[in-house]
């Protein structure tokens, strides 16, 4: 059952700026609801980059039956997203302050560069898109785009998406939310265009069982397991009696539902369009009829607008959680400045396709193993946090630890990304455990990151977490979450 919530004061109001970092939301101003997350993650799922994914799916040669099974199979892995959005509510702030618990206030800090550098890259990859769209348009008014229009478009392009995060978490869930409809009817619209043209036949033999499991990888990373490290960042609004399974299953909803859909109709396009890996808007132009490039060009310029917003918002509050002294508000400029620059490097420096296949690589090395430490510590401490502790920074805090860094964490990680690493299969490196498969090897290194990083932890640090758990419980039972420090 959802909370009733009493009349309350609110700091994160629609179209305000949002003052809140990291600090702890009060309970009296938990305004959002499990289905508030539905129609926020929904807004952003409906959009172009889902469709890109499925359409370069089908480039490892997959037939469009194994590609549908891929997509169905990876995008199970929104639950995981779920499961990782169940902290907020209760522990009342954002991922990389929650994960002080297993990592320590020092430790965290590794686990949060490696989170800003993710969305910052997931931003680029969302401004990279926009900017071929942008390209695409400027062809169809028999405009030649060269560089300096290209440059124009990054440097537009990353200041317009900056304005949902830099407005803030109420602003984001308000505006996703109206945007679900003309999404779903553009996707509607291109679908019914698609129907005739399919050839489902296009791949008669398809890929073997390994190049199946490198498919899996990449639909793992991009659907679920890429957004993991970012869900409490958005549920930390939501009263901690909200109902666990609510979240789940609406997170869920506005997930897996639309991306399914959204990579199944990718994949259908690339059974009758040469999908060119450098430039994907190159071939989608003649997926579909004439009139409807220049409307279908614009919206999704929209959609991955969207999308980018909670990237930068993310990234934000993580760069906060690093120890930089900056407010959320201007955060969210120093990372459109950064992601700005990447970006123009990334235009004229390397094929999409091959950017997007190194990225999800780095991408699973680290957020694999992360994942399964941060979950393994929450059900270690018994699915509880105290809010107070988890604000301080100082030696007498409960997840201080060694000079507050979580060793068996640190070596947890370290442990987990090898052995991720060591299960590549990718362009430009296969593991030795790739390579044991033979004929090209098989890439392996979602499950092997999960399931050493988080069996290392629970060897390491299962007895000493117990008996903080132990600890927490009294301090909960006392009262001692009401009203947490708010420094960080």
């Amino acid at each position: 059952m959802t909370a009733t919530l009493p009349e309350t004061r609110r700091e994160d109001t629609a179209f305000k700026v949002e003052q809140r970092g990291i600090s702890y939301v009060p309970d009296d101003e938990r305004w959002a609801r499990p289905r508030d997350l539905c129609g926020m993650w929904a807004g952003a799922s409906f959009q172009f980059e889902y469709l890109v994914y499925g359409a370069v799916l089908m480039t490892f040669g997959f037939t469009f039956a194994q590609a549908a099974f891929l997509i169905v199979v990876g995008n199970l892995s929104y639950l995981l997203l779920g499961v990782c959005s169940l902290q907020g509510p209760d522990a009342g702030t954002t991922v990389f302050i929650i994960n002080r618990a297993p990592f320590g206030p020092n430790g965290t800090r590794l686990s949060a560069l490696f989170n800003w550098a993710t969305q910052v890259g997931f931003e680029t990859e969302g401004l990279i898109l926009v900017v071929f769209e942008g390209v695409a348009l400027a062809t169809k008014a028999g405009y030649h785009a060269g560089t300096p229009l290209k440059v124009v478009l990054i440097i537009i392009a990353a200041a317009l998406q900056t304005i949902l995060p830099f407005l803030g978490y109420a602003t984001l869930v308000k505006v996703l939310r109206v945007l679900i409809i003309p999404f779903a009817v553009l996707y509607i619209i291109l679908a019914v265009l698609t129907l005739d043209k399919i050839n489902l036949s296009s791949v008669q033999h398809g890929a073997d069982w390994r190049t199946m499991m490198g498919g899996l990888a990449f639909t793992i990373t991009l659907a679920g397991l890429g957004w993991v490290e970012n869900g409490n960042d958005y549920s930390r609004y939501l009263p901690r009696e909200s109902s666990r399974r609510s979240i789940v299953g609406w997170v869920f909803l506005g997930t897996a539902v639309p991306e399914v859909l959204l990579m199944l109709l990718g994949a259908a396009v690339a059974t009758y369009v040469q999908i060119d890996g450098k430039d994907p808007f190159n071939s989608f132009p003649h997926a579909f009829s004439g009139w409807f490039l220049v409307p279908f060009f614009i919206i999704a310029i929209l959609q991955l607008f969207s999308i980018n917003s909670m990237d930068i918002y993310s990234s934000g509050v993580t760069l906060q959680a690093l120890g930089l002294p900056v407010k959320r508000w201007n955060a969210v400029l120093i990372d459109t400045i950064i992601g700005c620059g990447i970006t123009i490097y990334a235009v004229f420096s390397a094929g999409f396709s091959r950017l997007l296949s190194d990225f999800v690589a780095a991408v699973i090395a680290w957020i694999a193993p992360w994942m399964a430490i941060f979950l393994v510590d929450w059900f270690l401490r018994r699915t509880r946090y105290v809010p107070h502790e988890l604000q301080r920074t100082d030696p007498g805090g409960l997840y201080w630890r060694h000079h507050g860094i979580h060793w068996p964490a640190i070596i947890a990680q370290v442990l987990g990304t090898a052995a991720s690493v060591l299960a590549f299969e990718q362009e430009f490196y296969v593991g030795p455990i790739a390579r044991a498969f033979g004929n090209g090897g098989a890439d392996f290194s979602v499950f092997s990151g999960i399931i050493v990083g988080g069996l290392a932890y629970w060897l390491l640090a299962g007895p000493r977490v117990r008996r903080e758990a132990d600890v927490q419980d009294r301090m909960l039972a006392s009262g001692w979450q009401e009203d947490p420090a708010t420094t960080a």
